[in-house]
């Protein structure tokens, strides 16, 4: 299985493009070359409403901070658990929740419900807690 990636663009069949950058920089770290084939997937499918997929794609180029790739074969393929996951958390010290927030997405977890309990380190202040919320949905991707 190749590496997946997300692109917010426009995916067509036969078109060579540069990737995002998030994404570029992900190429880049996994050293792959030219020549290699990785999976985009745009959330739209072939742009057809309501249809999920992804493309094949080659790398054909790697610059110094861009990565140029040619886009293959579309497959139609749902990658969505066939459940709603929900998860529940008791407060973690420091950045924990961060991180948390991150994997628990990259997962695929539907909502994430963060719970103070009597033995929380972390205490949050009214105030402060809609920040929070605030970076906490800007760290989910």
């Amino acid at each position: 299985m190749s590496a997946r990636f997300y692109a917010d663009m426009a995916l067509v069949t036969g078109n060579t493009l540069t990737l995002p950058e998030h994404a570029a920089r992900h190429v880049q770290v996994l050293r792959l070359q030219p020549g290699g084939s990785i999976t985009l997937f745009n959330g739209l499918g072939s742009g057809q409403q309501g249809s999920e997929g992804e493309f094949a794609a080659t790398i054909t180029r790697m610059g110094r901070s861009d990565v140029d790739v040619t886009i293959g074969a579309y497959t139609a393929t749902c990658r969505e658990a066939p459940r709603a996951v929900h998860l529940v958390v008791g407060m973690p010290a420091n950045d924990r929740m961060d991180w948390l927030v991150e994997k628990a997405t990259e997962l695929g977890v539907a909502s994430i419900q963060p719970v103070m309990s009597e033995r929380s380190v972390l205490r949050i202040k009214a105030e402060r807690a809609d920040k929070k919320l605030a970076h906490w949905r800007g760290v989910a991707p």
